[in-house]
Parts: structure tokens; sequence; C-alpha cells
């Protein structure tokens, strides 16, 4: 995807939010191509990773990583290169990073991730005490997708699905962006902490009164400024 604006140098990887079970690349169009236009003026590829529980993990960070070594392959500098995503996507960023780092593949210039998902285990204090202010997400919710996701073997503190709880040291900087009406906004604010204490560059912008994924509806009606390449562009 590409705005007139767009550079070839840079590119912009989004990952599509939907609790690691639904989403698409359609339905995020919009949303990418403003917040590129505003942000870089990058190019975007977003892709339709595979969802559970048809594809439970690790099918999604495998997709993701091999879109990753297709844009290096491209010869795209990874020093030019932002992964995005927002809610289960966010979490399949950070996630994607430490299986980067795993594999020492080179790591993109940086991330940003939308009130993500990072601790699968939900063990935040919010995940009760913010239940009745959330007007999206309920733990039970998140308990049925995040057990499709992991598979019935599954553990949900593997660090790679995760990753609030692995070592954080060496990834880019991150911006973290979370709301204070929503139950994940502890899965952020923990998630900051820990990149920081790591040595990680990290930017935390909390939304007062803000609900999950706020940024997205800040620029849902931008759906014009977009054309396209190719099939999954």
């Amino acid at each position: 995807m590409r705005v007139p604006e767009s550079t070839k140098s840079a590119v912009l990887l989004y990952l599509h939010g939907g609790r690691y079970t639904m989403g698409s690349t359609k339905a995020y169009r919009g949303f990418r191509c403003a917040a590129r236009q505003r942000g870089g003026q990058t190019r975007a590829l977003s892709i339709d990773y595979r969802l559970a529980p048809e594809h439970p993990y690790p099918a999604a960070i495998d997709d993701i990583v091999k879109s990753y070594k297709w844009l290096l392959a491209q010869h795209v500098d990874p020093a030019r290169v932002i992964i995005a995503g927002d809610s289960a996507g966010g979490g399949l960023t950070l996630a994607t990073l430490l299986e980067l780092r795993e594999k020492g593949i080179t790591l993109p210039a940086a991330a940003v991730c939308l009130s993500p998902s990072t601790d699968l285990a939900q063990t935040g204090e919010f995940i009760t005490s913010k239940a009745a202010d959330d007007i999206f997400l309920t733990s039970p919710l998140l308990d049925f997708c995040y057990g499709n996701f992991l598979g019935p073997d599954g553990d949900p503190t593997n660090p790679f699905v995760s990753p609030l709880y692995p070592d954080l040291t060496g990834l880019p900087p991150l911006l973290v962006m979370v709301g204070t009406a929503e139950i994940l906004l502890e899965d952020s604010i923990r998630l900051a902490a820990k990149a920081e204490a790591a040595g990680v560059d990290v930017d935390l912008v909390i939304g007062e009164e803000m609900f999950h994924v706020w940024p997205f509806f800040a620029v849902k009606n931008h759906r014009n400024l977009c054309s396209t390449e190719g099939p999954n562009a």
C-alpha cells in the first residue's frame, strides 16, 4: 500500500488486531494509510497472518517473520522498517522482535504497539479492577481467544506469546500507546517498565479515559488517502 508521498526506502509492517482469531488487512486499510501519511510517508505492508483456532501458535509469528525476511530480501534496509500493531497485533509485534532476536536476524528500526497483549496469563490487577471501564474486552473473552491461540497444551507465560516475561535487552525503540479505560492498561505499563529496565528506549503514552486501541478511531475517516499495490497491499 502507498500514498502519493510514499518513499520506496521506508516500510511500515503493520499487524492487525483481532484477538488472534479474527481481523484482516482490508479492515485496517484506512487506518494504516492515514497513520503512514501523517507519520513518515512510508509504504506499508500488512499481511493476513494465519488465525487461531485453525492455526494456533506459532503460525502467526512464523508468517510475520517470513514477511519481514521477504522485505529484507527486497533490499529494504531494516533501519528503515518499523513494525507496528494493535491489540493482538501489538503483542505479535513484540513477539516478532523477540523471535528475530532469537534467530539472529537484524531488528527493525523501531516498533509501535497500540494497546498490546503482553501477558496471556492475565496476571495484572487491572484485568479485574478496570473491567467495568472497558467497553471492548472482558477477561472471559480473552481467556477464550488466548486459549484458541495457544492451543490445548499452550503455555500463556511462553515468552514468545507473552512478551512481558522474557528479557527485553536489545530490542529497538518502542512506542506504546494505551488508554486508562481498558483492562490491558497494566500490560502496557509493566511492559514499558521492564523494557526501560533492560535499557530499551521506550515511550509510553497513556490516553486519559481512552478505550482499547483508541488511536485507531482518531484516523478512521482517512480511508480515501490510499491506493493499493497488489491484492494484499
